[in-house]
């Protein structure tokens, strides 16, 4: 394909303008929306574009798009991926896919009813240490896998919360698993496998005032293979993020990536293999007052062009965007049988 991609995004806030920044690496920006104004209108004059109030009005006006990349809050996913999907558009949405797994399904079938693609965004996946445990995994390097331990110890402070009005609500936000670590329970599905059962506490101790959701908890997982697990959450950790990390402990071999982003390799031993001369990561999101995930837009967008320009295998689709929505789902519904509702 000679001609490039027309994209459009909906959603103008901090995770939309980084999506623009690399749009325009790949492929033609040609509208962008927001209900907020001010938003698009910013976003819009800075790529000579149009901006649009409505996404009923974009997709109307806007016949030549190809792909839409849907950055709204979590909330909104699936109802403006749908409403893409509908028109003939192809998707590409931001992380979580959804709030809820019914939601997920639904996005699915539009988007096979429609013939389309839907993308979804897990840029953590292309973490050099990632990909090379993926690998070894793949080629049974490590042999079984025993137990897995998933550590997220990051800060998020009350300005975080009260500078916008969906973060820390249930309907627009869903919970501090979607918003800050829906990434690394997707590299647990990816990683290792599906799991089949868990048991979880959780607590509101730092922002009772303002999340209607836990910011912290600890979860026991049993996989469908038989690996079992924990996870160790908090957006409690003092002043800023400390760590984000996966531990394998497997037949032939421990391993263990970590850094604040899941992001390092920081040590290893396994049987006759030993992973080396790893590239350089990307930097992290950097949005002001606080940090976010690891910055490889750059990755997702060169899978999406490659999968609709050239017939590529897609990174990740909405069946795995599915499966990570379930297992958060299944962690939240231990949480409310073990803890009591005036909890948090």
């Amino acid at each position: 394909m000679d001609k490039k991609l027309n994209f459009a995004i909906v959603g103008c806030g901090r995770i939309g303008i980084r999506h623009a920044e690399h749009i325009i690496k790949y492929a033609a920006l040609v509208a962008v929306c927001d209900t907020v104004k001010q938003k698009a209108e910013e976003l819009a004059k800075q790529y000579n574009i149009n901006g649009y109030y409505s996404i009923n009005e974009l997709l109307d006006k806007e016949p030549n798009i190809d792909i839409v990349s849907i950055c709204t809050p979590n909330g909104l996913h699936a109802e403006h991926s749908i409403a893409s999907l509908e028109k003939g558009m192809h998707v590409l949405c931001e992380k979580p896919m959804g709030i809820n797994v019914h939601e997920c399904g639904e996005m699915i079938k539009s988007a096979e009813r429609a013939n389309k693609r839907l993308f979804v965004v897990k840029q953590n996946r292309f973490n050099p240490p990632v990909v090379a445990l993926k690998k070894l995994l793949e080629e049974n390097k490590l042999g079984k896998i025993y137990t897995v331990q998933l550590n997220c110890f990051w800060n998020r402070n009350s300005q975080y919360y009260s500078s916008s009005e969906w973060k820390g609500t249930k309907a627009l936000d869903g919970g501090t698993l979607f918003t800050q670590f829906s990434h690394f329970i997707d590299l647990l599905y990816y990683l290792v496998g599906d799991v089949k059962e868990t048991y979880a506490f959780a607590g509101n101790f730092n922002h009772q005032d303002e999340i209607e959701f836990e910011d912290n908890g600890v979860v026991a997982l049993k996989f469908y293979n038989g690996t079992l697990g924990t996870i160790n959450y908090t957006v409690n950790s003092y002043q800023k993020n400390m760590e984000g990390s996966i531990t394998i402990f497997a037949e032939k071999g421990t391993v263990k990536i970590g850094g604040q982003y899941l992001n390092e390799l920081e040590y290893q031993a396994i049987e006759g293999i030993s992973i080396d001369n790893l590239p350089k990561g990307n930097p992290p999101n950097m949005y002001g007052q606080y940090i976010g995930s690891m910055s490889n837009h750059s990755q997702v967008y060169e899978n999406v062009v490659d999968v609709l320009s050239n017939d590529g295998i897609i990174a990740t689709n909405g069946y795995e965007g599915l499966k990570t929505v379930e297992i958060i789902d299944k962690i939240y519904a231990s949480i409310q049988k073990t803890s009591s509702k005036n909890e948090y």
